[in-house]
């Protein structure tokens, strides 16, 4: 158990502790990774409009406390550089976009860090023709958490995928390789951060571009970690709980989300065992689910 870990400004809760050891898994010494859960009860109102203030403190407060400075502005100046050219890596699927909120939250911060504006930029579907993504010195990953009909669940590691020339080439055997990407040029050791949405998951879907509001709900949380590999894992751990919980049971995933234990064993770029991740909880604390 880790000690706890406190904030000024809008917290009214705040705990750190190791995942596994939360979840009844032995720990040893090893190095964790670190992840950030952040939630917050106003961050959504009754129709599940954003509110940027908080979102943006919310955002502040998790990379605060990944680089352990008390000033925002100092701590995204640990991640990304004056002199840096940004790629803001987004997602447009229709029905589950990442909140514009967010995008502008961390667009403002990398600005804020000195960043000229013409060497930033948000985009998806476009990533591999945007000229400041193919001129990138860094890329700051952010998308929303819900279920993939083709990787089990959609997080941080599959939303790189349309970097790829072919991204069809990743889907064989549940998207099994998709660490893969991560070792294209466009990408390879220029992603800073990894910032996964969890303000309104989806947790249940069937087929190709599914969505039904019944799986959606709202956690008004963001996940985040430099490690691509650990912030999904935290994210799909918090999918199978809320299956649980909905449910009564536990439920099978139509497709087994495996590329994040193979993205961890087979191609080492990150953390996937629950053991050797440090889950650092800050904020609102009611259902958080893990």
């Amino acid at each position: 158990m880790e000690k706890p870990i406190t904030r000024r400004d809008f917290m009214r809760t705040t705990a750190g502790f190791a995942f596994g050891a939360a979840i009844g898994l032995k720990t040893d010494s090893q190095e964790k990774a670190e992840v950030v859960l952040i939630r917050d009860k106003d961050a959504l109102d009754a129709n599940s409009k954003t509110d940027e203030n908080i979102i943006g403190q919310m955002l502040d407060n998790a990379v605060m406390t990944l680089t352990g400075e008390n000033d925002p502005i100092k701590a995204f100046r640990r991640i990304i550089k004056p002199g840096d050219i940004v790629g803001i890596k987004s997602n447009v699927w229709f029905y589950m976009p990442t909140p514009s909120a967010i995008e502008r939250a961390v667009e403002r911060r990398v600005l804020d860090v000195g960043v000229k504006k013409e060497h930033v930029s948000i985009d998806d579907r476009g990533v591999r023709q945007n000229p400041v993504f193919k001129r990138a010195t860094a890329i700051i990953n952010v998308r929303p958490l819900r279920t993939h009909y083709w990787s089990g669940i959609g997080g941080c590691l599959k939303n790189l995928i349309m970097f790829a020339p072919s991204p069809a080439r990743y889907h064989p055997d549940s998207c099994a390789d998709l660490a893969l990407v991560w070792k294209l040029p466009l990408v390879k050791d220029k992603i800073r951060l990894n910032i996964l949405s969890a303000l309104t998951p989806q947790f249940q879907g069937r087929g190709p571009h599914h969505y039904d509001r019944r799986y959606v709900w709202p956690y008004k949380g963001i996940i985040a970690s430099k490690d691509p590999v650990a912030v999904d894992s935290v994210g799909l751990e918090l999918i199978k709980a809320k299956r649980r919980q909905h449910f009564g049971r536990e439920i099978k995933f139509e497709t087994i989300p495996k590329h994040i234990k193979m993205a961890d064993v087979k191609h080492n770029l990150g953390i996937s065992d629950l053991n050797q991740i440090k889950l650092i909880k800050l904020g609102w604390q009611e259902d958080a689910l893990i």
